[in-house]
């Protein structure tokens, strides 16, 4: 037996049906031929959709792994852009100095009375108002030659052969200076050919990086990021929330009491190879080992007492980091004051010993000349 229909839903049904009888055909032809055009581009439009979504794309990628996430507010005649926290551009100060892209620094660096020579930790440690004041009534010259990457002798001991420094003074964080890997950019740096042109290119971004971000901040990011002085070397670090530090965790600096006999051994074997090759005496050497988490302090005192090198490092309490491994900058302050104000008396006597500030051991009689690191084993 059939469904019963309704008879108003009969009634709508047939007045439906005599009103799409009854329409016009003209009104459908019109509006046709007013979408052919429309259905004529849709291959095209189609195709500028997909091209102009693969470059939306293609430009937020370039740009999220560019440069152009760090801040450009650092740029003076004195200071360049050491590090810039992205994946596409990360370290360029290796290269800048391996390469001598930032001339000006190669020359304060070969110049200066006092040389620092480490890693980052002595970077932050030594980058202060104390330290510039120091030497400015000293009437000396220092310049601040740590690196990222937890740096050491093989990359600092090439570089000290390429600048054949006047120093009279080395100061040296022992830290892992003397450890015999090779860190990643110095690895980069001294076996791969293209590096030179990858530096190259960095340090033509950096011009690129400042207009574009002077004429159109809104596209630029805040990223960690790390400018250098040509002058002294000292970092400007950029992108770290002095209150809250957003992108790192802060941590007490601590000292370890306890002594490793392996690394003494390692460190003190690889410094008798290594300090006789630098042009001054063992007495104008001095080491020591910037605060952090768990501070070597007594490992380091051994090595210094194995190879008869002063050892100047302030155990000051109530010293912070912020990110677990480099001093902040009230905690930079305070120890690199103390440093100074220990280490003082022998820098002067140094300086005052030698005939003039700006005499030089010639190239041909400079041991650095004929040094060559020790690879890793």
């Amino acid at each position: 037996m059939g469904q019963l229909q309704h008879p108003l839903s009969i009634v709508c049904s047939e007045s439906a049906t005599a009103v799409i009888k009854m329409t016009p055909n003209r009104a459908n032809a019109s509006i046709q031929a007013s979408l052919e055009p429309l259905f004529a581009m849709r291959p095209t439009l189609f195709i500028v959709i997909v091209l102009s979504v693969v470059f939306a794309a293609s430009a937020y990628k370039l740009w999220s792994h560019s440069i152009l996430l760090c801040n450009p507010t650092g740029y003076d005649p004195d200071h360049y852009l050491g590090y810039c926290q992205v994946e596409g551009y990360g370290d360029y100060e290796h290269g800048a100095f391996w390469f001598n892209l930032e001339p000006p620094a190669q020359d304060q660096a070969r110049k200066a009375n006092v040389l620092f020579v480490g890693d980052s930790r002595l970077q932050f440690a030594f980058s202060t108002k104390a330290t510039n004041d120091w030497f400015a009534s000293a009437s000396a010259s220092y310049y601040l030659m740590g690196f990222l990457s937890w740096e050491n002798f093989i990359f600092a001991g090439g570089l000290l052969r390429k600048l054949s420094p006047q120093a009279e003074v080395y100061i040296i964080n022992l830290d892992t200076f003397f450890d015999r890997s090779e860190s990643q950019p110095a690895k980069y740096i001294l076996h791969d050919e293209s590096a030179r042109d990858h530096f190259e290119a960095k340090r033509r971004w950096q011009a690129v990086h400042r207009f574009i971000c002077n004429h159109f901040s809104i596209i630029c990011g805040g990223n960690y990021d790390i400018f250098r002085s040509r002058r002294t070397g000292a970092y400007s670090a950029r992108g770290v929330d002095p209150l809250g530090y957003k992108y790192y965790k802060p941590a007490p600096a601590s000292y370890d009491q306890a002594v490793s006999q392996t690394v003494v051994k390692d460190y003190t074997e690889t410094g008798r190879s290594f300090l006789p090759h630098l042009p001054v005496r063992p007495e104008c050497i001095i080491f020591t080992i910037v605060p952090t988490v768990g501070t070597h302090v007594r490992t380091a005192n051994d090595i210094a007492v194995d190879l008869g090198i002063n050892f100047v490092t302030p155990e000051l309490e109530g010293l912070e980091t912020f990110d677990g491994s480099h001093l902040d900058r009230s905690s930079a302050e305070r120890w690199s004051e103390a440093f100074l104000a220990a280490a003082g008396p022998l820098i002067l006597r140094c300086i005052k010993d030698q005939p003039t500030a700006s005499t030089s051991i010639p190239t041909s009689q400079n041991p650095l000349s004929s040094y060559t690191p020790e690879r890793p084993r």
